[in-house]
């Protein structure tokens, strides 16, 4: 049986491949899609996320909108990488189908509350804001989630927006706080796997020669945002963090790391949005995230592309 999933989004390009990794994939089921304000704002994450749909050919799955800003800071966002879009590169039609007008707040605890317990994984790929409003908003469905698999901080990777912090979890720490003190299943892909998530000139051209719309817009969006990483870190392309969640949720073997104790820096001006891994066990606070440390690419990319080839 298909495991049941709610992913939740800022479209971005690596959302964007995640999305189609999911569509494409038997092995879960794509209740809905939430939007939230992150990557660029929530108008356009929430256009993104349709125009993916359509690319899929799945303009069935219903995609809600959610909060457009932070529980409590101004929203911080990253058209420097993903582009003024968040879909930068190729260019594609404005998405047809109807966005929902139900809040995505509401989907997630309608969703939850109406499903069997322990039968709803949630998938966030951006900032916790829905998240944890939804928490706060229905504290009964936390016992409900059967997990949550994120894309969000660092260990010794540290931070990529600010010396401390990763993106995800920066933009809105205090939802991150409440989602990493909820007490559900967690697993954390941080920036310590995901930038072993590199997508190299070989792993492009493979997309490329897919032959398919899908694969050649995947290899335009990479071709895209990896001058960012680039330039940044002298690498030999872009990480592709979001597809990592997913990609766990299909073959968890693909990745190695640490059940241990993770923490959300809310206060301090030089660390505020870092995640605080007790990854050696030195202190004595429960652990409560599985906070992934290694991936094994070569597998991860031919899931990917042999993926998005059946597209």
């Amino acid at each position: 049986m298909a495991r049941k999933i709610i992913i939740d989004t800022d479209p971005g390009q690596d959302d964007a491949v995640a999305i189609l990794l999911a569509l494409a994939s038997p092995e879960v089921e794509v209740v809905g899609l939430t939007a939230v304000a992150g990557n660029v704002p929530l108008a356009l994450t929430e256009k993104n996320t349709r125009i993916v749909c359509e690319l899929a050919g799945r303009p069935d799955v219903k995609v809600f909108a959610g909060c457009d800003r932070p529980l409590r800071q101004t929203l911080v966002t990253a058209e420097h990488v993903h582009g003024k879009t968040g879909l930068d590169g190729p260019v594609l039609p404005d998405p047809a189908m109807a966005l929902q007008d139900q809040h995505a707040v509401e989907f997630i605890i309608e969703t939850l509350r109406a499903e069997p317990e322990g039968t709803v994984t949630l998938c966030p790929l951006g900032p916790l804001t829905n998240i944890a409003t939804a928490f706060q908003r229905a504290p009964d469905i936390m016992a409900k989630v059967q997990e949550i698999v994120l894309m969000g901080g660092a260990y010794f990777e540290v931070g990529n927006i600010t010396p401390a912090a990763e993106f995800n979890i920066f933009v809105d720490p205090e939802a991150a706080q409440i989602v990493f003190s909820s007490g559900c299943p967690l697993v954390v892909m941080p920036l310590d796997v995901t930038h072993k998530a590199l997508i190299t000139a070989p792993r492009v051209q493979a997309f490329r020669d897919l032959g398919t719309r899908p694969g050649t817009m995947v290899a335009e969006w990479t071709d895209f945002f990896e001058r960012f990483d680039k330039e940044k870190y002298g690498s030999a392309g872009a990480p592709l963090h979001d597809p990592c969640v997913i990609a766990y949720l299909i073959n968890p073997a693909l990745f190695t790391g640490r059940f241990v104790n993770v923490e959300i820096e809310t206060t301090s001006k030089l660390t505020r949005g870092m995640t605080v891994a007790d990854w050696w066990g030195v202190t004595d606070r429960d652990r409560n995230a599985m906070f992934m440390g290694d991936l094994e690419a070569e597998g991860f990319f031919a899931l990917l592309t042999d993926r998005i080839g059946q597209l």
